[in-house]
C-alpha cells in the first residue's frame, strides 16, 4: 500500500529532509522521490510505503504542514491518485 506526497512552494534548505523525517517518525518508508527547482520554486513528488504507518494520512499531512507551513502539501492514497489520473 502506497501514498503520494506532493510539496510545492518557494525553495529553501531542508524541504526534503523535513518531509522525510516526518515520514520516518510515522513509519512511512520513502520509496521514490522526484524534485525540481524552477527559478525560486520547488516541486516534489514522493511515493511512500504506508503498509506500517502509525497515523492516518490526514494526520501525516498535518504533521508535514506544521514543518513546512508556507508550502502547499498534498498526501493521498495511491488508489485515489491513480483514479484521478485515468482517462
Amino acid at each position: 500500500m502506497k501514498a503520494v506526497v506532493t510539496v510545492v512552494g518557494k525553495d529553501k534548505v531542508g524541504i526534503l529532509a523535513k518531509v522525510s523525517t516526518v515520514c520516518a517518525k510515522e513509519n512511512a518508508n520513502v520509496v521514490e522521490v522526484t524534485q525540481s527547482v524552477l527559478s525560486e520554486y520547488f516541486a516534489m513528488v514522493m511515493l511512500i510505503d504506508i503498509q506500517d504507518i502509525k497515523v492516518k494520512l490526514s494526520t501525516l499531512k498535518e504533521e508535514i504542514s506544521k514543518e513546512l507551513p508556507d508550502m502547499k502539501i498534498h498526501v493521498m492514497h495511491e488508489n485515489i491518485f491513480n483514479s484521478m489520473h485515468e482517462i
